[in-house]
């Protein structure tokens, strides 16, 4: 079975916390929701206990888009296969040299440790110019010794990177001939295969990740596979890429560096779906989970993409990835007294286990969570996978001791400034993503979802100038509708690092379209219905003798030098404000996406309307005292699924649902659109 024969199609998505699911049946339009905790030592039983949760029916279902955050925490934690590098004689200490960048922008210490370490780093005779030209042979006899060595290291995986094998990759394709009857395994990545990019430093660091973390990718989702078969799944299995593209599992370790980000880039496809159904398609998106907080930006129902993220220091990762950036702030962070004796939030998380003191699994340390229910903004009673009786009284004695006495502060009081320390963190990592993108956020309205985000947004919103906040049917499990609607995508660049006044336009044209050809043909071998095609065309451009590149979008693969010209100078003037007239332009990069558009999700299906109430009275459940800035608040308690859809009223008020809540501050306003997104209107602006 597949999604051309029909069936239910579902998306999974597994966070640092939770695992979400949403199961839609397009025969009826019916959807099923579950979320249950992460199982982080191996991610596919939390999928299966969530499949299990919705009631899913595994021989009948035709498709399972997957988002992961394996590739991601294997990265960011360091819990990498061991891998070792095969270079150009002379340049194995590329990898650690990098851009000879600080991590800190001030003080003259840091840490920084390369994916790749020394020893195993080899060097062989061999050699291309920077046209392509061969300096110095491949060497095959030391090949073969390099890699011998490498295997008797205890390497599983194998990088071969040559110099300017982007312009030439002869000796790296060579080399991998070579390498298939050596090699124990198929875990081998060559560097021009993934990131066909000038830049030694970033392809290599890009093929080291790859590299890296392909066992890793490859054993969980064999193992996932094998799961889902075993429970009576015949469809294919699908995997986010961080582009906010799918590809089959069965592909997916081969270029397993493309799918970090897997997860964050499922959320923010969620969102333009949504922003452009809801009549919004600018958005600034705000993603707060249990343990980080996502945010990036969407123009015109478009993520912004970029091929240029740094997943942390001197780790640029250089192939097309939804442009998000993540600052540790989830409702799972820890709070703290520092020894200057000033109070810090994060990056420390308590995460799923054993979580917040409020989950009652042994957590003793304060969180944003805890905070959260001090002041009377959650509901104990009503916390997904809390075990165990934690009473109130428990959080306030720990925040009391933790956090108000060295502060000289009531417990309270203590609670509120955590909740206002975590807010400006996660105000100036928006901040940051607009700004850096030339965008002034009060052109935007904000996007929250994640467990935690509608907790927090209409102060933030209030923080940033922001004047609507946004917030979707199922803002909790948002990340899995993304794996829902996600449309499948292939990425394509080609470097051509060549002067604008030089360019060969009908190469240029013709490489361009060479790209558009074989993205059509691997959409239409998958077993995914779509329902058409689109193929974005774009160059990564720069004045000559600058670092950064600028990417000027295309209307198609034909364009004269002079168009050109005007449209770089363009996108450079509206990102600098200034003109390099005497300077010339080169073209460093080709780009091509192209994306097959799926079957959309009707969004009004995932609040279904028999469960909606007529009035506003039948909807509210009691009331609870909230504190806001110090005061308390008899704040209406309002069941989000029984909301009629016609509603307005003024906060305060909290909105609870299964997978989140909603908080309305004092002096806004709330409206309901006719597909059943909240938007808060800040400041009473209704």
């Amino acid at each position: 079975m597949n999604e051309k024969t029909g069936g239910a199609v579902i998306g999974v998505d597994v966070g640092g916390t939770f695992t979400d699911l949403i199961l839609m049946d397009p025969a009826t339009g019916a959807v099923r929701l579950a979320k249950v905790p992460s199982t982080l030592d191996d991610q596919s039983r939390g999928v299966m206990n969530a499949l299990e949760e919705a009631g899913a029916d595994l021989p009948a279902t035709a498709l399972i888009v997957h988002g992961t955050t394996t590739t991601t925490n294997a990265v960011l934690e360091r819990k990498l296969a061991r891998t070792g590098l095969i270079t150009t004689q002379g340049f194995r200490d590329v990898l650690e040299l990098g851009r000879r960048t600080r991590p800190q922008a001030y003080g003259m210490k840091g840490d920084f440790k390369p994916l790749i370490p020394r020893d195993l780093r080899l060097e062989i005779p061999e050699r291309m110019d920077a046209e392509g030209r061969v300096v110095t042979p491949l060497d095959e006899t030391a090949l073969h010794k390099a890699a011998k060595a490498l295997i008797d290291k205890g390497c599983t995986s194998l990088v071969v990177h040559f110099l300017h094998a982007y312009r030439n990759p002869a000796h790296e394709l060579r080399a991998a001939e070579i390498l298939r009857d050596l090699w124990p395994n198929n875990y081998i990545t060559l560097g021009h295969a993934l990131l066909s990019e000038s830049r030694e430093y970033e392809r290599g660091v890009t093929a080291a990740v790859n590299a890296s973390v392909q066992p890793i990718l490859d054993l969980y989702a064999q193992n996932l596979a094998r799961s889902l078969a075993t429970g009576g799944y015949k469809g294919e299995l699908l995997v986010m890429n961080g582009n906010g593209g799918m590809v089959s599992a069965r592909r997916v370790a081969r270029e397993a560096a493309r799918t970090v980000m897997s997860g964050p880039a499922s959320g923010v496809m969620a969102a333009a779906f949504t922003g452009r159904a809801a009549g919004m398609p600018d958005l600034l998106t705000y993603d707060m989970g249990g343990t980080s907080t996502d945010v990036a930006l969407i123009r015109d129902a478009q993520p912004a993409v970029s091929n240029e993220i740094e997943v942390e220091y001197a780790m640029p990762i250089h192939v097309p990835m939804v442009d998000v950036r993540t600052v540790g702030a989830g409702g799972g962070s820890i709070a703290r007294v520092n020894a200057a004796g000033l109070l810090e939030v994060g990056p420390e998380s308590a995460g799923a286990s054993p979580g917040p003191i409020c989950y009652g699994r042994g957590g003793t340390e304060p969180t944003i969570s805890d905070a959260n229910l001090l002041l009377g903004r959650l509901d104990p009673s009503r916390l997904k996978s809390v075990e165990g009786g934690v009473t109130l009284q428990t959080v306030r004695d720990i925040f009391a001791k933790r956090l108000g006495a060295p502060l000289g502060l009531s417990p309270e009081e203590a609670a509120e400034a955590v909740i206002h320390l975590a807010n400006i963190k996660m105000a100036g990592a928006i901040r940051m993503v607009s700004l850096s993108l030339g965008a002034d956020p009060r052109d935007f309205a904000l996007f929250a979802f994640g467990g935690a985000g509608p907790l927090h947004a209409a102060a933030l919103a209030r923080e940033l100038g922001v004047p609507k906040v946004l917030v979707p049917a199922r803002p909790g499990i948002t990340n899995a509708l993304g794996c829902l609607v996600a449309d499948l995508r292939h990425d394509f660049t080609r470097t051509l690092a060549t002067p604008l006044d030089a360019l060969d336009m009908d190469h240029l044209a013709a490489t361009l379209t060479a790209q558009a050809e074989e993205g059509r043909r691997l959409i239409e071998g998958e077993q995914v219905s779509v329902t058409g095609i689109t193929v974005l065309h774009s160059l990564d451009m720069q004045f000559i003798g600058q670092t950064h590149l600028l990417r000027v979008t295309l209307k198609g693969p034909k364009i004269t030098r002079e168009a050109l010209q005007e449209a770089f100078e363009q996108v450079y003037w509206q990102r600098f404000r200034t003109r390099l007239d005497t300077i010339r332009a080169a073209v460093v990069n080709a780009n091509t996406s192209v994306i097959g558009s799926r079957r959309a999700l009707d969004p009004a299906t995932l609040i279904p309307a028999a469960e909606r109430k007529p009035t506003l009275a039948e909807a509210q459940r009691g009331t609870r005292p909230v504190r806001f800035d110090g005061v308390l608040h008899d704040t209406p308690l309002l069941r989000r699924d029984h909301l009629p859809l016609d509603i307005a009223f003024d906060g305060p008020a909290i909105l609870e649902q299964m997978d989140t809540t909603t908080l309305v501050p004092p002096g806004d306003s709330v409206t309901q659109d006719a597909i059943g997104n909240i938007v808060i209107h800040v400041g009473g602006a209704a």
